[in-house]
């Protein structure tokens, strides 16, 4: 599926979700902010401006401009620092890209998918609600609870061990590229290769 470029000075938003706050950092519910802070640092973007309730840097990659937003309103409401973005530079939904943990993966594992529902994932659910649900995301495995008693609060806002920060290294790379090629309008091919 090809992605139509926005007639705005924005073409694309990579979102990264996560908390704000150092007390949330390192932890799996924050691996969207970690994935989008290593695709900055790569490309000498500082996600650092404060507007639409997030921070945010401009990336010029593959033809494109593309924002990289860091919502800061709390994962929970996500969807309207998001829809500030979008509203404010015309940016389609199918142009919103969203990086964002996933319980049901196991760490070290990526997931694309084109569009669908929450899955349960509070951050979605608001960008769902703001934006309808047919917007590309990039779910970054974060492993499953140890038990079913374990309450899934306290995992999501864990800490990573090192053994899983070792394996998170090379799916932020992969991420990144997989980022490029959606926004050169080529997620077919990023669903090919990282949806192992």
């Amino acid at each position: 599926m090809l992605f139509k470029k926005s007639n705005s000075s924005i073409d694309y938003i990579v979102v990264g979700l996560g908390n704000p706050g150092s007390k949330y950092s390192n932890t799996r519910h924050n691996i969207g902010f970690e994935t989008l802070d290593y695709i900055a640092d790569k490309n000498n973007v500082s996600v650092t401006k404060a507007k639409f309730s997030a921070l945010y840097g401009v990336w010029e990659t593959e033809g494109c401009k593309v924002m990289l937003l860091k919502p800061q309103t709390f994962m929970n409401l996500s969807g309207e620092a998001v829809k500030q973005a979008a509203a404010f530079y015309k940016v389609p939904a199918e142009n919103i890209i969203v990086i964002f943990d996933d319980v049901s993966l196991d760490v070290g594992k990526m997931r694309i998918r084109e569009k669908g529902s929450a899955g349960g994932h509070n951050g979605i659910k608001s960008i769902i609600s703001h934006m309808g649900q047919d917007f590309p995301r990039i779910k970054m495995g974060v492993g499953q609870k140890p038990h079913p008693d374990y309450d899934l609060a306290d995992w999501v806002l864990g800490k990573f061990t090192d053994g899983d920060k070792k394996l998170l290294a090379d799916r932020f790379e992969d991420a990144h590229k997989a980022v490029k090629l959606m926004v050169s309008g080529d997620s077919q091919k990023a669903m090919n290769l990282y949806n192992r």
